[in-house]
Parts: C-alpha cells; structure tokens; sequence
C-alpha cells in the first residue's frame, strides 16, 4: 500500500486484537487529530523481534503482562499469563527454556477484553483494599489439562492488587474451559465467555466480583466452537463459529463449516430459557448450505463473495428450551440439519452504532494459506459480510458482501467500531501465512460508507503488528509442542465500560478518549471511551492505547 501523504483519520482508534490500534479515515477539516498510516507490515524472519508501529499520534501503555503476579495465585495460575505446569527451581514458572532444557510453563493466552467501570466498584481478594472503579475482564484461551481461568485487570489498582484471579472452577466444581470470546450482558448483570470448543461447554456466565460465580449455560446455548459473541438492545445474544471444514480434494482450501446463531431468551436477561437460532442464506430462493460449497469455487461461494450481490437471509429455529429441554445438544449438528448457511470461520461482528442494531459485520478469517486455490474469490483470503434487518429480532433481512480480502489484508479476526462509520479489523494470520507473505499481522481500518469494489477505496493500516523475543522464541522452536508462536493481535476492544443497556457494543458513537454523557441507567460508567487489546503469545502483554503526548 501507498501513502502520498499524512492522511486525516478519526481519533478513535482501535486495538490490535491478535492485537493492535486503530486509526479511521476522517474527512480534513473536521477537527479530528491526524493520525500518520503506517506504510508496512513488520517483516518475519528468524530470530528477528520488531517492535509494533502505531501511528506516531498513538502510544501504548501495558496494564498488565504474563509475568504480572497475581494477587491470589493458585495451584493451577500465579502469573497472569502463565500457567504452573512447569516450574524453575523457585516454584515460578519456567517463562522461557533454559540452555539444558526444551520445555517452558504453558502461556495461558489472555483472549478478549472487556472493560466496565462499576462506580461502587467490586470486591477483590483483600477485603481491606479500595479497588477503584475501572476494569478489565478477560477469559485465558490456553489451558492446562481442560482447566482455564478468568482473571480481572484492576486499573486503578497498585501492582500488588492489579491482576485478580476470579474463578478456575465452574459452580459444579467443573474446572473452567480454555475461553476465546466474552462480553457483558447488561440485564444479567453478567459476564458472558465462549469456549471454541464443541467437546466442552460453549457459553459461561459469570458475575463481575471477586469470588466470581461461574454457571454453564450449555443447556440453552448448547456445544460449538463459539468465538465472538455481542448482545442487542432486545436482549439477545449473537454468536459466531470458529470450525474448520475438511480440505477441498487435497488442497489448502477449506470447506465452510462454521455458523452464525443468535440466542432469543423467552425474558430479557434469562440466560437459561429460550430459543437458539441459525442464519440462513438464500440464493434464487434456495439455500447455500455446506453441500453447496464442497467442490472448489462453487457458484453459491463465488456468489457470495461477489461484490454488488445482494442476499435474502432467514433465522430457523434449531433448540426451545420450552420444546427440547435443557439437555446438551451440538449446534453445529442441528445447524447442519437444518440446512443452515456455514462461512469459513466468522470469528468476530459487532453492531454498527448509531444504527439500531440494524447493521452487523461480521468476518471469516479464511484458510490463511496462500497457497489456496479459493484465496482470490471464495473467501479464503478472509472477507467481511454485512447483515441487515429492520430491527435486531427481524426473522429476515438481507446479507450482502463488504470487503473481500488479499494477501495483504487476510486472516480477519477481532472487531471494534471506533466511529458511526470507522470499523478496525485486526488480523490472526498464524505462523504459516506469516511466512509465506514475510509479513506479521496488521490492524486495519473501514470505512463503513465506502464502496470497496472501488480499488481506489483501499483499508488503512494503523498498526504493524511486532513479535517480542518470547514469541520469536517460541515460533523459532515450534512453539515447544504448546501451540504458541508469533505474536498476534486479539482483544481489540473499545468502549465506555458503561454497564447498563446503553453501554452495549453498538448502542453508542464511540468517542475514544472524549468524555461523553453517562448514559447509563443505574447509575455507573463515567463516559469516557477507552481503547485496549492484548498481544497474544509471548509475554502475553494487554495494553492500552491512548494518545501521543
């Protein structure tokens, strides 16, 4: 990509989810700070540890790391980002490998970010100490043995108190699933995490304060490998599907297996009753199912992916509690059966603001290998799809194709809306395609109102992703035979930290660092937009991003 000059962007940035910041295009003369694009992406090669490049208007600043202690460490966790599988000599866990051995502690992988501020603030594990009112919420995607953690960043809090470890353990004595997604369900009053993991329960709920109580919500959200998930002003819950299909005769080509659902309570705010639905898509009145799209570049999947095309989409019912029980059940097989519409991998969407719940985007992180013969039409670079429905529980609306994907722009993952009309999707392109294209991650900016079948109208990089030594380390060495790697951006994330319904994803324009109007109606929030995400892997490092100076 080429910049002529410095280009004007909205100051609400973004993070780097498989991690970074954002910057959004801004029309000149409005005010807004100019925010330098970055021109590349860091470079990948052996031994080589880059540094992240934001905007030069932007900086960072770390809230916590995988070595920040916890303030009530346990057998499994002392560390926020690190498990006690192996341990040095000292009982701390081996955060690197050692000249005369080839192993290393698990990296627990802190995953999606949630912030909220409670002005009567919460409790900690020190009943004696005032935790302030700002928080950040995280599940741990790694575990150790089936067993995972939730752990809640203290901002206002001094080193000692600043990480504190809410829950191993389910209210069954279960221990918790490794995490991917979460959010915060206003009417609840209630933390919602996905597990990506159909062998294991794919939705907890779980309260805000210290000791945490955690409740497996699989008898109404079932089994799948659920990733994001965000709630709509009438109290439900939309969920998107992160399972690879089986390869296309022999190559890197991935058949579509992965759903979009949405969860319809009987009440507003009862996790544990209601309906659980799957989207639909339509071509000349005939669904696009799996079967549709098991051959190469089949004319349902071209379609889709083709700019201008516009489709008829419908919710079908797969699970009632009222009719089916509460006995678990897979909702990707009900899915299936129901000759729903599966996308390659829709990790991450949000709610445009300032629509209604109306407009949602969503992405597919593709097959992240550049050697797929459905890389240039069928999505397998990674895509951004745009739903639309005349209100959030419409039962039909319409689906269409926003951005299809490139080498330089693959692997979508994470989502955050920085404006009405900016929207920062990071990439998770893993260690393959990072090496195939010599190129780590990068964080882009949309343009909501643009028209990308344009070439004129290109993202805007905003951040180039780095990898630290930890991770250069780790992928130099196949990741130890724990999975870890390079660097990447997750957790991408901004908000008000406004806890009641008008703090939903989607309700308000975000305004990153401004104050704004409290809107919430309990009484909690201050009004003021703030931006993280977590560089995943390595030192596992959350940070905040704010402005220069």
């Amino acid at each position: 990509m080429r910049f002529d000059a410095k280009t004007k962007f909205v100051a609400v940035l973004a993070l780097l989810t498989v991690g970074g910041a954002v910057a959004a295009i801004a029309s000149a003369g409005q005010g807004d700070p100019q925010l330098t694009p970055v021109p590349s992406a860091n470079t990948r090669s052996d031994g080589f540890a880059p540094a992240s490049v934001l905007s030069p208007e932007l900086r960072q600043v770390a809230v916590a790391q995988g070595s920040t202690k916890l303030e009530n460490p346990s057998a499994l966790t002392s560390y926020y980002g690190y498990y006690n599988d192996v341990v040095n000599a000292s009982g701390a866990p081996q955060m690197l490998p050692t000249p005369t051995t080839n192993t290393e502690a698990q990296k627990s992988e802190p995953d999606k970010n949630t912030y909220l501020v409670f002005r009567h603030g919460l409790k900690g594990a020190d009943p004696s100490f005032d935790y302030g009112t700002h928080f950040l919420f995280q599940g741990h995607e790694a575990d150790v043995g089936g067993a995972s953690y939730i752990t809640r960043i203290n901002l206002d809090a001094d080193g000692p108190h600043r990480v504190t470890l809410l829950a191993t353990t389910d209210s069954g004595g279960h221990p918790i699933a490794a995490i991917d997604g979460s959010t915060w369900e206003p009417w609840a009053r209630r933390l919602l995490f996905t597990t990506e993991d159909s062998s294991v329960p794919g939705v907890y709920s779980a309260t805000p304060n210290y000791p945490s109580t955690v409740d497996d919500l699989s008898g109404s959200f079932g089994h799948a490998a659920y990733e994001g998930l965000q709630d709509d002003s009438d109290g439900n819950i939309w969920l998107l599907e992160d399972s690879s299909g089986p390869f296309k005769n022999g190559t890197k080509a991935k058949a579509p297996h992965s759903f979009l659902y949405r969860f319809v309570p009987t009440k507003r705010g009862d996790l544990t009753r209601g309906k659980l639905q799957v989207l639909q898509v339509l071509r000349n009145g005939t669904p696009i199912t799996e079967a549709s799209q098991t051959a190469l570049n089949t004319p349902d999947q071209l379609a889709l992916h083709t700019y201008g095309q516009s489709f008829d989409t419908r919710w079908i019912t797969i699970h009632d509690t009222t009719v089916d029980g509460t006995a678990v059940f897979s909702a990707n097989a009900l899915a299936h059966t129901a000759n729903a519409t599966p996308f390659k991998r829709p990790e991450n969407g949000l709610f445009r603001p300032g629509t209604g719940f109306k407009e949602f985007f969503f992405d597919e992180t593709g097959d992240t290998d550049a050697t797929s013969p459905e890389n240039p039409h069928s999505g397998g670079w990674g895509s951004i799809f745009k739903l639309t429905q005349s209100r959030p529980s419409a039962d039909s609306g319409k689906l269409t194709i926003f951005y299809n994907g490139d080498q330089a722009h693959a692997g979508f993952d994470n989502v955050a809306w920085l404006s009405k009309n900016e929207v920062t999707f990071v990439e998770d392109a893993g260690d393959g395609l990072h090496g195939q294209r010599n190129a780590l991650d990068s964080g882009w900016a949309f343009d909501a109102t643009k028209d990308y079948s344009n070439p004129a109208n290109r993202p805007v990089r905003w951040l180039a992703e780095g990898r630290d030594p930890s991770a250069t380390i780790d992928a130099a060495n196949g990741g130890f035979g724990k999975n870890e790697g390079d660097n990447e951006i997750t957790g991408a994330h901004a908000s008000d930290g406004d806890p009641g319904p008008g703090g939903i994803l989607g309700a308000a324009i975000p305004h990153p660092w401004q104050g704004g109007e409290d809107e919430d109606d309990q009484g909690e929030g201050d009004g003021q937009w703030r931006v993280f995400y977590t560089q995943q892997h390595g030192d596992n490092t959350t940070w905040e991003v704010l402005r220069a100076g």
